[in-house]
C-alpha cells in the first residue's frame, strides 16, 4: 500500500504547490479533481495534462486517482440529461488516462421529487453499462463512492448494483468516514470486497445527528478491523487522505495513514 492525498482537500492551491507540499509531507500518491474551471477541466489539452503528470512525477508522486463527479452531470437521470452525463463521464476517464491514473471517483448523481428511486436505479445501471466499454478500453476503473445522496444506502444494495453493471472496470470507492455516520465501515469492506478499487481515508466522530470528520484515529472508525477486512479482500492500493489541513497537518495525516496500514497485519 502507498500513502496518498486528494487535491479535494487543498481548495484552490495550485497543483505545483500541492505536489511539492505533498511530497515534503511524505505522500507517494495524489488524487486530482476535474472541475469546470482551474488547471484540470474538460478543456485542458493533452499537452497540459502531460505537463501536470510530469510535475507530479518530478516530485516523486504518481497520480493514481481522479475525481470527476464535479463535471459529469447526473448518471441517474434519463433522456438527454443522461446522455450528456455519460459523455462527460467518458471525458473524465480520458483525462484520467492522460494523467496516468488507473481509477476515477464518481458519485453517480442524485434523486429529485420527480426521479423515483427505482427509475434512478435502472438509469444508473444503464449509464454505467454504456460507460464501461470506454473504461475497459482505457484501462481506467470507475469507482462509485457512497455519499449522502440517499442512494445505494446499504452494502448489499451497492454490491447488487455493481453486479448488475457486470464490468470489472466499474467498482466501489471505499470511504470509511462516509458510512461510519450511520453504519459500520468494516461491513462494507467485507461485503464489497472484490469490488473495491480505491480507498479514501476519513474518520467520523459523533452520531448521525451531531458529528464531524476529525483527524484520523480520533473518531469512531475501527481501523484495525477495517484494515483486516481490506487485506482479506486483497486490496493493496493506496490509502488516499481526505483530511483537510485544518483538521490535521499534511505530515501528521501521512504518519497516521502509515500507522493504519500496519493494522492490516496486526
Amino acid at each position: 500500500m502507498k500513502v496518498g492525498v486528494s487535491h479535494l482537500i487543498a481548495g484552490g492551491t495550485p497543483l505545483d504547490q500541492f505536489f511539492k507540499a505533498s511530497a515534503e509531507a511524505g505522500y507517494e500518491v495524489v488524487e486530482l479533481c476535474v472541475r469546470r474551471s482551474g488547471e484540470v477541466t474538460p478543456e485542458t489539452t493533452k499537452d497540459a495534462l502531460k505537463e501536470i503528470k510530469k510535475s507530479a512525477n518530478d516530485c516523486g508522486l504518481t497520480i493514481d486517482s481522479v475525481c470527476h463527479s464535479h463535471i459529469t452531470g447526473n448518471l441517474l437521470a434519463s433522456g438527454d440529461a443522461q446522455k450528456i452525463a455519460i459523455e462527460e463521464t467518458k471525458i473524465g476517464l480520458e483525462i484520467a488516462a492522460e494523467l496516468g491514473a488507473y481509477c476515477t471517483l464518481h458519485t453517480l448523481g442524485g434523486l429529485n421529487p420527480d426521479l423515483y428511486y427505482d427509475e434512478a436505479y435502472k438509469n444508473g445501471i444503464a449509464s454505467l453499462k454504456a460507460i464501461a466499454p470506454t473504461a475497459e478500453k482505457l484501462n481506467v476503473d470507475l469507482a462509485v463512492e457512497f455519499v449522502w445522496n440517499g442512494f445505494l444506502f446499504s452494502p448489499l444494495e451497492m454490491r447488487n448494483f455493481l453486479n448488475e453493471v457486470g464490468s470489472n472496470a466499474v467498482g466501489f470507492y471505499f470511504d470509511p468516514g462516509n458510512m461510519a455516520v450511520f453504519q459500520f465501515p468494516q461491513h462494507w469492506a467485507r461485503i464489497l470486497g472484490k469490488h473495491i478499487k480505491m480507498v479514501h481515508m476519513k474518520d467520523w466522530k459523533g452520531n448521525a445527528l451531531n458529528g464531524s470528520w476529525p483527524a484520523l484515529l480520533e473518531g469512531n472508525v475501527n481501523f484495525p478491523v477495517v484494515m483486516r477486512e481490506l487485506a482479506s479482500a486483497g486490496y493493496n492500493g493506496p490509502l488516499i487522505s481526505e483530511v483537510p489541513e485544518g483538521d490535521a497537518p499534511l505530515k501528521v495525516t501521512a504518519e497516521s495513514i502509515r500507522k493504519i496500514m500496519k493494522m492490516a497485519d496486526a
